[in-house]
């Protein structure tokens, strides 16, 4: 028998012979029971596969890994067999990858999966659906114009006509899928923009003639987007974008609840309401679950003054709609339904696979604003779902997230979205009743932030001024990234952290750790060991060093 590694390297050979057999089924048994051997774990036994292969963070640098990719050669001929290739990902890359599924793993909007989505993610990429034509689509082209009109509704709440009406029409649109949460506020965005500058006599408008024209058209010097400064830095990318430039978009401060505070907002609209009309909102944005504290936006008000001014009103509420589908906290997103438009995304609270934005408008007919075609596809008249996204080619993820409504219910959605308020609250309590630590931003929803403040540093800022505040807060800020990267390096569990502003001012930075609760397996119990690890890394690291 030839044991020579460097024979069997010779037998892969790139011909059509070969070709055409890995093209339709596995190599040979090997690579098929090396297939069904990881696969049946991933596909009935996810969480545990994750917990086996994967850890929550691995201590080794990104440098070290970097080391080991570094060929740049694609090989003229196959390299590895099919088994070779599910080995080195199960234990090579898993290991190295970061376990979000962990209950341990309270740091990010990224969290666990059920099972079944990776079933359904399974059967979405064996169909290959393009939705970008009815062509390459047909049926799931159907079906995703239904998915949406279910959103819809939950967020508008239009009545049984409306839907009937609007559901299937070729010629309107309840919204449209994206890759994620950043291309549905461009998208939104866009559209605010094109309302804004339309076609007008000679003018064919700003998306036909550019921003330039449009401005001249309507006399305008600076288009601005309103939004606190808790706004997603996706909002900034769109202004880059749609080429207003994203030092127009407009930071208002926030109250003590991290909500765009109204009267700053009303300051902001005076001072632009001096320029005597050259300077023009595009947009207020009102955020449903901000990125670094889960605060909502009052967002009843908010649409008030978009009806008074005849603003464009959008919602980000990428991290908050499905709170939408509990009847406990669904009240904390009221005032949505007086949106212009939408966020919300797939990968956060619907729990789905990564790459699933959204955005929903409430005329059916105002996505027109950005509508394109083709002589090969996206013709006029079509119902090819291209036409009106900024999206071309992509796959059917409005196939997964109607299929997991079935699974689930608006019930079973409400469920999760309900322990996660819950389990942040009674986290929220525990921080509270350690002397060591200094609970910064209470959770509305899921998310909340708090920082180590030991007892010597608060009874400080009790009497501090301004200067020894801040000579103070630095220590902290420093205190808290280490404890932060030491828990981390650590990969036993993870935390994120962020930076908030005390008073709004950038001059007074707060390095705060933020928990994201997510997880159904995350428990209070868990919660209280990662806050007993953070305790004993400032005890064994910093301890000395803590006393102002």
């Amino acid at each position: 028998m030839n044991t020579d590694p460097s024979a069997a390297q010779k037998k892969l050979i790139a011909d059509w012979q070969t070709l055409n057999r890995i093209f339709i089924r596995p190599e040979d048994d090997v690579s098929r029971q090396a297939l069904v051997k990881y696969m049946e774990q991933i596909l009935f036994g996810l969480h545990d596969f994750l917990q086996q292969h994967v850890g929550i963070t691995e201590a080794v640098s990104l440098k070290n890994l970097a080391e080991r990719f570094k060929e740049t050669r694609i090989g003229r001929h196959p390299e590895k067999k099919l088994a070779d290739v599910i080995s080195q990902l199960v234990n090579e890359i898993a290991p190295h990858a970061v376990n979000v599924a962990s209950p341990y793993f309270i740091g990010h909007m990224t969290s666990a999966i059920p099972y079944f989505m990776v079933h359904l993610k399974t059967i979405t990429a064996a169909l290959n659906q393009n939705m970008v034509k009815i062509e390459t689509s047909k049926v799931v082209s159907i079906v995703e114009k239904q998915v949406i009109a279910k959103l819809h509704r939950l967020i508008y709440g239009m009545d049984e006509a409306f839907y009937r009406e609007h559901v299937q029409s070729p010629s309107t649109s309840l919204g449209c899928f994206t890759e994620d949460g950043t291309l549905a506020n461009i998208t939104a965005l866009w559209v605010a923009r094109n309302r804004l500058m339309p076609p007008d006599g000679d003018f064919n408008g700003c998306e036909v003639e550019g921003l330039a024209a449009g401005l001249k058209a309507y006399g305008i010097d600076r288009c601005m987007v309103l939004v606190s400064r808790l706004g997603h830095y996706s909002l900034r990318k769109a202004a880059g974008v749609l080429g207003i430039g994203n030092r127009n978009i407009v930071a208002v401060d926030v109250d003590r609840h991290n909500r765009m505070d109204l009267k700053a907002l009303a300051k902001t609209m005076a001072e632009l309401q001096a320029t005597q009309g050259r300077t023009r909102i595009m947009a207020l944005v009102g955020i449903a679950g901000t990125t670094e504290t889960g605060s909502v936006d009052p967002l009843p008000e908010l649409a008030d003054i978009c009806a008074r001014h005849d603003l464009f009103f959008h919602v980000d509420a990428a991290w908050g709609g499905p709170t939408l589908m509990s009847e406990k906290y669904g009240h904390y997103l009221r005032g949505i339904e007086y949106a212009d438009s939408v966020t919300i995304d797939g990968h956060k609270q619907l729990y789905m696979p990564m790459g699933c934005g959204m955005v929903y408008f409430k005329d059916p007919h105002v996505l027109d604003h950005i509508a394109y075609h083709a002589r090969y596809i996206a013709r006029p008249g079509s119902v090819d779902l291209g036409i009106k996204s900024i999206a071309g080619s992509r796959e059917a993820n409005s196939l997964v997230l109607a299929s997991a409504l079935q699974i689930m219910g608006s019930r079973g959605y409400a469920l999760l979205i309900e322990h996660g308020i819950k389990t942040a609250q009674a986290f929220a309590d525990a921080i509270r009743q350690r002397a060591l630590f200094e609970l910064v931003s209470p959770p509305q929803l899921n998310i909340l932030t708090y920082r180590v403040c030991p007892p010597p540093f608060r009874d400080r800022l009790k009497s501090a001024g301004p200067a020894q505040r801040r000579a103070l807060n630095a220590c902290l800020n420093m205190m808290n990234r280490n404890i932060q990267v030491l828990q981390r390096e650590a990969g036993n569990s993870f935390v994120s952290r962020t930076t908030l502003y005390e008073n709004n001012s950038e001059e007074d930075p707060l390095v705060v750790l933020r928990a994201v609760i997510m997880n159904p397996m995350t428990t209070s119990t868990i919660l209280n060991r990662i806050l007993d690890e953070q305790e004993a890394i400032y005890r064994q690291n910093l301890h000395p060093e803590a006393d102002p």
